[in-house]
């Protein structure tokens, strides 16, 4: 007999309902979050459809369940407001709601990629949070420099002017330049990898057309989009991105706000930077960027012209085709 499992995840422990078809607990319980607590709880449980929800810990659970076998399903967060607006909060209920949510079918699902996909993900935003930590300590020694009223170099940091920054014998900047060679040579082994990658990805090489795009940045846009073939059209590829307003309706009258920001926020990111580099070329983004500026303002303009940019995006991978500038947008 089939089995349905809510599985509520945290850090360190585990708390999983199992129910028939009938939705009559045959099991329930909490265990570790480690490999041995599944195997231990899931022994003599082989059919089974499980559901769990997005968070900050369902990676582990997900891939162990997913190696024995099982068919997992991610629920959305957002959407599960039998869980969001209960007023009495405890594993147990978690668990149970997911269970049945599951067992009839009304489990609001979110995408979960393959192997690969989560593999590109991982590479590509440790290498982002790796130079966001250079940055910051490139901030930290511009701060360290203008409390003492040096000026150096208009960019400090290539090696003729690391040479100078050791030279002044300020040991908070030589802290911060010691850890940035550290970062330095990670960033440069990663990102040669993901060169290797991209060279190899033909979907990588098609965006690599589109003006300010580079291998990184398409690598960052494939592993926040996944299978393309899962969105049926470029709208619904914008709304997953949040780059979509936001409406209210009321009787006849239709309002649209900001930007959802509902969605892959690594993707909005990575789009809006590529912009900001396509603008030094001509194309058709450029112009409708340029004319959006003059009455909306830059950061609007970014903002509209990143969902431009998705939507060429879209129909270039389902296509197949190169980018185009004056065509697709």
């Amino acid at each position: 007999m089939a089995r349905y499992v809510g599985l509520d995840v945290h850090k360190r422990a585990c708390y999983a309902t199992v129910m028939n078809e009938r939705g009559e607990v045959v099991k329930e319980g909490k265990f570790e979050n480690t490999r041995e607590g599944f195997e231990e709880f899931f022994e003599g449980i082989d059919d089974a459809t499980i559901a769990m929800e997005s968070g900050s810990c369902w990676h582990l659970a997900y891939e162990l369940l997913e190696e024995r076998g099982y068919e997992v399903k991610l629920a959305h967060p957002l959407k599960t407001r039998i869980i969001a607006e209960t007023k009495i909060k405890t594993d147990r209920t978690d668990s149970t709601a997911l269970t049945h949510l599951l067992r009839t079918n009304l489990l609001p699902t979110s995408y979960v990629p393959n192997k690969e996909i989560r593999k590109l993900r991982e590479m590509v935003r440790n290498r982002t949070y790796l130079v966001r930590l250079r940055t910051s300590l490139k901030n930290r020694i511009h701060a360290e420099l203008t409390k003492r009223g040096i000026q150096v170099l208009r960019d400090p940091f290539t090696k003729r002017g690391r040479t100078l920054l050791r030279s002044l014998g300020i040991g908070n900047v030589n802290d911060c330049l010691a850890v940035m060679d550290s970062l330095d040579e990670r960033i440069r082994a990663i990102s040669e990898e993901l060169e290797k990658l991209s060279q190899e990805n033909g979907d990588a090489q098609l965006l690599t057309t589109i003006p300010g795009i580079g291998y990184y940045s398409a690598l960052v846009i494939l592993a926040e989009i996944g299978d393309i073939s899962r969105f049926p059209s470029d709208e619904k590829l914008c709304s997953y991105a949040g780059l979509v307003p936001s409406t209210w309706r009321s009787g006849s009258a239709t309002m649209h706000g900001h930007i959802t920001k509902q969605g892959s926020k690594w993707l909005r990111w990575v789009l809006v930077e590529c912009v900001y580099m396509h603008l030094r070329y001509d194309t058709k983004l450029t112009r409708f960027f340029h004319r959006l500026t003059q009455r909306k303002g830059r950061k609007v303009a970014a903002v509209a012209t990143a969902r431009k940019l998705l939507k060429v995006i879209y129909w270039m991978l389902k296509r197949k085709e190169v980018f185009r500038s004056n065509g697709h947008a």
